[in-house]
């Protein structure tokens, strides 16, 4: 996804890989007011406790805040919205199959403009463990000690 021509990255959701096993991406379109692409734009979005649910066919992202545009007016958006993705039949059903799985939910990654679009990246992912944490933790130690010493 980095230096793809039409690409501009907003945020990255930094938690989500180290709190889940990743197990399928998708890519989804998203519902918004004006001010909240505006806002975006800015970078002003943070996925924390962020989730996709699925409800009456349709997928929703619940829990993301995207701050009030700075210069906007009395029609400003509000934050904590729920907002309708944008995906085919076909992927909503597969999402929906995987969630009725024990143990697997659905988070947003990453957000993102391709060709002046809002795009959400989300994942099927399952919830690691407190020694998968620290599992990870150690790799990234090692891998952080391998490139101090490859660079000195």
């Amino acid at each position: 996804m980095e230096n793809t021509p039409g690409i501009k990255n907003i945020a990255v959701n930094k938690k989500a890989r180290f709190e889940y096993f990743v197990i399928q991406t998708y890519e989804a379109g998203i519902v918004l007011t004006g001010t909240e692409v505006k806002s975006l734009r800015e970078g002003k979005i943070s996925f924390t406790d962020g989730y996709v649910e699925i409800k009456d066919g349709e997928a929703w992202l619940n829990a993301v805040h995207i701050s009030e545009y700075s210069h906007g007016n009395r029609e400003n958006h509000h934050p904590v919205r729920n907002r309708k993705l944008l995906l085919n039949k076909s992927e909503i059903k597969k999402l929906q199959v995987k969630v009725a799985e024990k143990g697997l939910t659905v988070i947003p990654l990453s957000a993102y403009f391709s060709n002046g679009k809002v795009k959400i990246e989300i994942a099927v992912a399952r919830g690691k463990k407190l020694y998968d944490k620290r599992e990870t933790i150690q790799k990234k130690d090692v891998q952080r000690d391998i490139a101090r010493r490859m660079k000195s």
